[in-house]
């Protein structure tokens, strides 16, 4: 299991033209439990974000808490099977299934299928990700910081 994700990054030379900054394989993977594999494509530490900042958002070590008043972009593949994780965070997370399928469970044991093409705003509740098929599940997850 290894995600192999394209990142292109823009931002502005010295005469404030819009440039390409960074084109490259993106190279900061995460793994919170077997089964899974998470890149940071980008975090900012603040709302609104400092365009003025030339450091690179990916190098950021990104936890289960959220950045402070600022966000988070990554892309997850969950493999079949993969390990229970129960959590939260208090963020609203914009959530894209690339491709696969998953269950959503919730803290009540409710539970909604996804599948590639699907798209879910999740609000700060207790959740898990579990993929009971045969194949990888890879989504895009923007995470905003937020008020519980």
């Amino acid at each position: 299991m290894a995600l192999n994700i394209r990142r292109v990054v823009t931002g502005h030379d010295a005469e404030g033209r819009a440039v390409i900054t960074i084109d490259e394989q993106a190279a900061n993977h995460v793994s919170n439990r077997p089964g899974h594999d998470s890149i940071v494509v980008w975090t900012t530490t603040e709302t609104p974000a400092d365009f003025s900042d030339d450091g690179d958002g990916a190098n950021w070590q990104v936890t289960t808490p959220p950045i402070p008043g600022g966000s988070i972009f990554r892309i997850i593949e969950y493999a079949p099977g993969v390990a229970s994780r129960m959590h939260r965070t208090d963020t609203v997370d914009y959530v894209v299934v690339m491709s696969g399928e998953i269950d959503m469970r919730l803290d009540d044991e409710q539970e909604v299928h996804l599948k590639a093409g699907d798209v879910m705003v999740q609000r700060g509740t207790n959740h898990d990700w579990i993929n009971r098929g045969s194949e990888p599940c890879v989504i895009a997850f923007a995470l905003l910081d937020a008020t519980p």
